[in-house]
C-alpha cells in the first residue's frame, strides 16, 4: 500500500520518458539507415551494372530521337469594341457551346479581347485549315483528323501576358522550315476566321447594297436592250431633235415648192406650157411634193413612189408623236435605272470602305523566323534523368526484397500475394 501511494504522489517525469522515445526512435532510424546502407553497399555491383545498362540505353535513345524546332510569333489582338462584341455574337451563333458562350459573356466588358483570339486559334476551324495546308496527316503519321489535331495542339504553345495583352505563340516541329510555316499559318488562319465570322453593320450594309446593286445592273441592261431594240425597228434617236429636224425639213420643202409654183406661173405666162423650161420646172416642183407628202407621212403608193424612193433615214412627221411617248418611257426607264445604278455604285465603294475599317486585324509584334537552334530534345537531362530513376528503382526493389524475404510465412500479405501469383501461374499454364 505505501508502495503505490508512492508512485501515485512521484509518477515518472513526462521529460525523462520523451527523452527515451527520442533516444529509441534515433537509434532505430540510424539502424535503418544503417541496414538500408549495408544493403545497397552488398549490392553494389547490381547497382552498377543497372545504371550502366540503362546508361547505356538512354544514350542510344536520345541518339535516335529528332531534333526539334521551335518559331515563335508574337500578336497584339485589336481593341475590343462594338465590332468585336458582334464578332462574338457571330460566333457563339455558330458554335452553340457553352464554352464559346461563357467566353462571350466574360469578355464582353472587357476591353481586351486575347482570350478570344486564343480559343480562335485553338478551334478545329484553323486546326483542320492548317492540317490541309501542310499535309500534317501525312507529316505526324496519324490515320484520324483527330489524332492530327491533338498533336498539332500538342506542339502550338499559345499564351497571354496579362499585363501587355501581347499573345505569344510558339510552333514546335522537326522541321525548321515548317515550323516558321506553321507560326505565320497561325496568323494568316486567323486573319481570314476573323474576316468571315465578321458580322458587323457595315457588313451586312455592304451586302445588301453589292445584291441591289446587281439586281439594278441587270434592270439596267433589260432597259437598254429594249430601247436599243425600239431605236432600231422605228428609226428614233432623239425625239425632240428628229422632230425639229422633220419640222424644219419640211418647212424647207414646202417654201421650196412655194417658189417653184410661183415660178412656174411666171414661165408659163411667158413661154407657155410646151416650153423646155416650163417642163423642167414642173418636174422640179413634182419632185418636191413627193418628198413633202412622204415627210408628212401621206400614201406613197398613191403618188406611184416605190419602195426604195419611201426609205428615210427618221420616221414621217406624223409617226413621231405615237413614237415620241414610247421612246419617252423606255428612255426615261433607261435614265432612272442608271441614276440608281451610279448612286448605289457610290454607296457599294463607301460601304466597303467602312468594312475594311470595322474588320479587326491582328498586329503582329515579333514575325515567326527560322529558328536557329534546336530546342529539344534535352539529351543530357534525359539520360541523368533515367540513370537517376534506375537506380531509385534498384533501391526501391532490393528494399522490397529484402522485406519480402523477411516476412513470416504465415503473414496475411505473404499469403495473398503468393496466393494472386500461384492463380496467375495457373492461369497462363492452361492457356
Amino acid at each position: 500500500m505505501l508502495t503505490v501511494t508512492t508512485e501515485i504522489l512521484n509518477p515518472p517525469s513526462p521529460i525523462s520518458l520523451r527523452d527515451g522515445s527520442s533516444h529509441s526512435n534515433v537509434a532505430s532510424q540510424e539502424s535503418n539507415w544503417v541496414t538500408n546502407a549495408a544493403l545497397f553497399w552488398e549490392n553494389r555491383r547490381v547497382f552498377l551494372r543497372v545504371c550502366v545498362t540503362i546508361f547505356l540505353l538512354s544514350i542510344a535513345f536520345v541518339l535516335l530521337l529528332p531534333k526539334e524546332y521551335e518559331s515563335t510569333t508574337r500578336i497584339m489582338p485589336p481593341e475590343q469594341g462594338g465590332n468585336g462584341a458582334a464578332l462574338l455574337a457571330a460566333l457563339v451563333g455558330k458554335g452553340g457551346g457553352g464554352g464559346l458562350s461563357g467566353l462571350a459573356s466574360s469578355l464582353l466588358g472587357t476591353k481586351n479581347s486575347g482570350a478570344l483570339f486564343i480559343a480562335l486559334m485553338h478551334s478545329g476551324t484553323i486546326s483542320g485549315h492548317l492540317i490541309d495546308r501542310f499535309g500534317l496527316q501525312q507529316v505526324y503519321h496519324t490515320s484520324y483528323r483527330d489524332s492530327t489535331a491533338k498533336r498539332l495542339a500538342h506542339l502550338t504553345k499559345i499564351t497571354e501576358d496579362t499585363k501587355s495583352g501581347i499573345i505569344t505563340v510558339v510552333v514546335t516541329d522537326n522541321n525548321r522550315e515548317r515550323a516558321r510555316d506553321l507560326a505565320q499559318g497561325y496568323l494568316d488562319e486567323l486573319n481570314k476566321l476573323v474576316s468571315r465570322v465578321n458580322t458587323s453593320s457595315a457588313r451586312r450594309e455592304r451586302e445588301f447594297i453589292e445584291e441591289r446593286l446587281k439586281t439594278v445592273q441587270a434592270e439596267l441592261q433589260q432597259a437598254q436592250m429594249e430601247l436599243s431594240d425600239f431605236s432600231s425597228k422605228n428609226m428614233t434617236i432623239d425625239i425632240k431633235e428628229q422632230t425639229k429636224a422633220t419640222v424644219e425639213e419640211d418647212a424647207k420643202l414646202e417654201g421650196q415648192l412655194i417658189a417653184g409654183e410661183s415660178e412656174l406661173d411666171s414661165l408659163r405666162e411667158i413661154y407657155g406650157n410646151q416650153n423646155v423650161r416650163v417642163r423642167a420646172s414642173e418636174a422640179r416642183n413634182m419632185v418636191l411634193q413627193r418628198e413633202l407628202q412622204r415627210a408628212t407621212g401621206q400614201d406613197t403608193k398613191a403618188l406611184g413612189i416605190t419602195d426604195g424612193d419611201s426609205t428615210r433615214p427618221y420616221p414621217a412627221l406624223k409617226q413621231l408623236p405615237q413614237l415620241g411617248v414610247r421612246w419617252a418611257n423606255l428612255y426615261r426607264t433607261v435614265r432612272i435605272h442608271e441614276t440608281v445604278f451610279d448612286l448605289l455604285s457610290e454607296e457599294y465603294e463607301m460601304a466597303r470602305i467602312e468594312e475594311a475599317k470595322s474588320i479587326p486585324t491582328v498586329g503582329v509584334v515579333d514575325f515567326p523566323g527560322l529558328p536557329e537552334r534546336k530546342s529539344g530534345p534535352h539529351r543530357i537531362l534525359i539520360i541523368l534523368a533515367s540513370t537517376t530513376l534506375s537506380a531509385v528503382f534498384t533501391a526501391l526493389f532490393l528494399m522490397a526484397k529484402r522485406s519480402w524475404y523477411s516476412m513470416n510465412e504465415a503473414d496475411p500479405c505473404r499469403a495473398l500475394v503468393l496466393n494472386i501469383t500461384t492463380t496467375i501461374r495457373q492461369y497462363g499454364d492452361r492457356r
